[in-house]
Parts: structure tokens; sequence; C-alpha cells
């Protein structure tokens, strides 16, 4: 697409870099900040520019954080007996809007992908470990996506912990509420047969 001005060109190039987002989309949301008041880009930018150089990452569990120790690891009435691993920070935002679990989390930034080059080392797993062995950790909760990479990184970390003497479980998976099992996929089917509970 041909656009009237360098300007408007490079803007869209940039924000059509963001995930979803196509070059008509970013398009349309360029000419919405162009008839903005001149302070909603300015405010804006300076959001993202100030999330992008303040942001932290928690010591502990490497969730984004505004300070060093994030607000759930710093609460002390969490139960530090229990530590539920994700993949990313979104993930442990998702677990919190359940309001159904109140242990600590362990965020490993990604998961084991040797299709991507991603190993073990690349990810926030040495860190867990050592967590683990100060002796506080009764529970680990694998709560991975349903995937091949992911049931890679949970079976990698199974093995590690096979001697620690914590308990490692997952989260249950199976038919969502709502969902019709003719539209249900084999997979998911087969999980939910198999790991059935008690009707209560």
């Amino acid at each position: 697409m041909n656009y009237p001005s360098r300007l408007l060109d490079d803007a869209v190039n940039e924000i059509s870099k963001l995930p979803g987002i196509g070059k008509k989309t970013a398009l349309r949301l360029a000419l919405f900040l162009l008839k903005q008041e001149e302070d909603v880009s300015v405010n804006l930018s300076k959001a993202i520019l100030k999330l992008r150089s303040e942001i932290k990452y928690c010591v502990h569990c490497h969730s984004i954080s505004d300070e060093q120790v994030c607000g759930i690891c710093s609460n002390r009435s969490r139960d530090r007996s229990t530590i539920c691993v994700v993949e990313n920070t979104t993930d442990v935002m998702a677990l919190e809007n359940t309001a159904q679990y109140f242990g600590l989390y362990h965020v490993l930034g990604g998961i084991i992908s040797p299709m991507e080059g991603v190993g073990p080392s690349d990810l926030n797993l040495e860190s867990l470990f050592k967590r683990l062995e100060k002796g506080e950790t009764k529970e680990v909760i694998l709560a991975l996506n349903s995937t091949m990479e992911a049931e890679t990184t949970a079976f990698y970390i199974t093995k590690k912990l096979k001697d620690s003497g914590v308990k490692i479980t997952t989260i249950a998976r199976g038919v969502p509420v709502g969902g019709e099992l003719e539209y249900t996929d084999e997979v998911t089917l087969g999980r939910s047969i198999t790991r059935r509970v008690v009707y209560e």
C-alpha cells in the first residue's frame, strides 16, 4: 500500500510488528492517534517507554513486577508450601483471576522446544530447583499447556525432581464447561476419561 506520508508509513510498519496486528489495523490505529489530542500519543509513548525501562522481574518467581519481589511472593498469607509452575506471566494472571489458587508461582519464561533451539538452560529452571532445595515446598503443580513441548518440559522437571520428595501434580485437563463431546478433540477427550474423578 502506498502511503501519502513517509512518517505514516514508518508508524504503520512499527505498529504492525505487534502480535495480531496487520497493516490495515496498524493504519487504522495510526490514523486514530492522529485524530486525537497530542497528549494521547505522548502519554502512550511515555507509558511504553516506562514499561520497557522500569519493569522488573521478581527475583523469586520471575513474574513481571514493579519491585524486586512481586506482590504474590511478598504476601505472607500465601501458601508457601505450594509452587505452581507456569510458562509465562499471562498464565499467572489467568490463574489468579480464578481466585482458586493461594500458593506461589514460578514462571519458566518459555518451554523446552528443540525445534526453536530452546533448551532447559534457556528457561528459569535452575532457580526453581534452588527454591525447592530450601525444603519449604511440599508440592509443585505443573500448569503448562497441552502441547508436545509443554509435555517435554513437564517430563524434564518431573525427572529432575524424582528424588526430591516433593509431590508433583498437574492441572486437570478435560472437556471445558459448556463443551460438547462431539466437538472435543481426541486427546482432550482421552485425558478426560482416563483422569476421571469421583462425581460429587
